[in-house]
């Protein structure tokens, strides 16, 4: 077979692919000052600029971009490319550096299944914020709920959620020094420093009185597992960040958003999968802000979950439940740093007018992890 009809996407699968729409309000780009960007810093880029967003996702920026010939008797292609920049209004600097996202995906290329970065620019005059550019990869994304029209069986279904583990378990087998990735963090103490740190998030970020915050960051303090010897991890692993191939959505084409890769505990990676994973058996309030479709015929539960990637690395997973309710703080955590961005007028994105209701949900889902000492 012809690698042309290998790749050659069925027509009823492609149509579901992820696509751009327009730019929200308050998060337009300086289309003057990008186009003299790219024609300065990449070749063969005649023709006109177009910009369009990706309308998911609540942290960094994602912009689809093409450059190239238009109108009738061109034959040159437009390059698309996708363009990631910090949000506009954020408080927190270190969530969102461009140069190191970049730089992971620079090493992870040859290794593992990321998009090709492109180019990096620090110049914050050209957009008023770091940013870069990387390949555009085709392919499906799996968010909250399958796209109407897309059928997946129980079978299928499976398989996909033991690649979904099987990705994450290929990930922490990487030898990160090798790839030249041994310095970007500090895997010693990392779980302890993190739990830290969110807490201090939440305070940095509050906006309303969480009652159960206190609660939930004494429990994990009271809690913290055993160190588990330091692999790389993704740190936001769900299925709206896997690109699946259209002609067989059980294979990940690209897995995307490293903002907050870094060196340090595999589990609390499982443990942050976990958090987004909503069972068909969870509370009604829980299911309601489920991250993708895990409750579909055939989909593996969290403890199923576990006990795959137990299997496969042989690693100690009798912690487990801490990892799980540090993870649905920590989500929740990030959901009340957007709900501040949206409280204090810095962006008129609508979705996040609710998020307030999703990190309570979030918080109360920790304590029946909790109370239950189970994931």
């Amino acid at each position: 077979m012809s690698k042309e009809n290998t790749e050659r996407e069925p027509v009823e699968r492609s149509s579901f692919q992820d696509r751009a729409a327009g730019v929200r309000p308050g998060e337009e780009l300086d289309l003057v000052k990008l186009e003299s960007y790219l024609r300065t810093h990449l070749a063969d880029t005649s023709g006109p600029l177009t910009v369009r967003q990706f309308p998911s996702g609540h942290s960094n920026l994602t912009y689809f971009v093409s450059l190239g010939k238009e109108g009738e008797g061109c034959v040159q292609e437009a390059r698309e490319m996708v363009l990631r920049r910090p949000p506009f209004g954020s408080k927190v600097k270190s969530a969102h550096d461009m140069g190191r996202e970049y730089r992971v995906l620079s090493r992870l290329h040859s290794v593992y299944p990321v998009p090709k970065p492109l180019l990096y620019c620090d110049d914050t005059s050209v957009l008023g914020a770091p940013f870069y550019l990387m390949e555009r990869l085709r392919g499906i994304i799996l968010r909250r709920d399958l796209p109407t029209g897309l059928e997946i069986g129980p079978d299928v279904i499976r398989k996909l959620d033991e690649s979904f583990i099987n990705g994450l378990v290929q990930l922490h087998a990487l030898d990160y020094t090798a790839i030249g990735l041994g310095d970007l963090g500090k895997p010693e103490g990392y779980l302890d420093r993190q739990v830290l740190r969110w807490i201090e998030r939440y305070h940095g970020s509050k906006t309303h009185e969480l009652p159960e915050v206190e609660q939930i960051a004494g429990w994990l303090k009271d809690h913290m597992p055993p160190p588990c010897a330091a692999t790389l991890i993704h740190n936001d692993y769900k299925f709206d960040n896997m690109l699946l191939n259209s002609s067989d959505i059980t294979r990940i084409k690209g897995l995307l958003d490293w903002e907050m890769c870094t060196l340090g505990d595999p589990l609390s990676d499982l443990g942050t999968a976990l958090g987004y994973w909503v069972d068909p058996h969870d509370p009604a309030e829980f299911q309601r802000i489920h991250w993708g479709p895990t409750m579909l015929p055939g989909s593996l539960t969290r403890k199923q979950l576990v006990q795959r990637y137990a299997e496969q690395t042989g690693r100690d997973v009798s912690n487990m439940v801490s990892y799980y309710v540090f993870a649905l703080f920590k989500t929740a955590v990030v959901v009340q740093q957007i709900y501040y961005r949206y409280h204090h007028g810095l962006t008129q994105d609508q979705r996040f007018a609710t998020l307030m209701e999703s990190a309570k949900i979030l918080l109360r889902a920790a304590l029946r992890a909790m109370e239950a000492n189970e994931v």
